[in-house]
């Protein structure tokens, strides 16, 4: 009985990642007998969603540090665009909030950068027919720490804003809410999260993987 060939996209916008990775997918024998044809490489989140509307691949290996659009956007805009598409992230991140936005989203496998390649090798096969695999090292994060404070649509909104340095007044305008409601989610903020200012606002969300630190605020 033949095997399925399989084929992918991948999507890292460092250049000799994604040789390495395009080495590994096609080489026959390594992961798959016949190996995995990259049809495509994007090296930003758009021209990644881009790929995807056009080869709708087996499967997506995806970073989620990248210019244009966050690994969770592109997750999300996958799963739009191509349902059958296995999304397999590549990550030296392990914000918790990262991690657990990349679960919540449905991600089919998730694996560390920092981690033997291995694990990777062994796992994929199975992700390509309908498996699920989270690596254990960041399994451990999300069992260590504690969970995040949980934010309503409006204050995440919110949040997004007041790191792109707006003020209560366009922060409204944008939201089409009063200026006394926007007060009301930034301090509502601060209580979840625990901080007293701006600053310390801006730093506990890269911390906790809220925010996208390749983007400019």
């Amino acid at each position: 009985m033949n095997e399925q060939k399989y084929n992918a996209i991948i999507a890292d916008d460092h250049a000799i990642v994604r040789a390495g990775l395009k080495d590994a997918l096609e080489k026959s024998g390594l992961i798959e007998p016949d190996g995995i044809k990259v049809v495509a490489e994007a090296g930003d989140g758009l021209t990644a969603i881009a790929e995807i509307r056009k080869h709708r691949p087996h499967l997506l290996l995806l970073d989620v540090s990248m210019p244009m659009a966050g690994g969770v956007e592109v997750l999300v805009e996958a799963r739009r665009w191509s349902r059958e598409t296995k999304v397999v992230v590549l990550t030296g991140v392990s914000a918790v909030g990262l991690v657990s936005d990349l679960i919540e989203a449905g991600v089919d496998g998730l694996f560390s950068k920092a981690s033997d390649n291995t694990e990777f090798y062994q796992k994929l096969p199975g992700i390509l027919r309908g498996q699920r695999h989270i690596s254990e090292h960041f399994l451990s994060i999300l069992e260590e720490t504690p969970k995040l404070p949980v934010l309503t649509d409006r204050e995440r909104q919110t949040l997004n804003m007041i790191l792109a340095g707006r003020s209560n007044k366009e922060i409204a305008e944008g939201l089409g809410i009063s200026v006394k409601t926007v007060d009301k989610h930034r301090t509502s903020l601060m209580q979840k999260l625990n901080v007293r200012s701006v600053p310390q606002l801006m730093a506990r969300a890269l911390k906790e993987g809220m925010i996208d630190p390749s983007k400019e605020l």
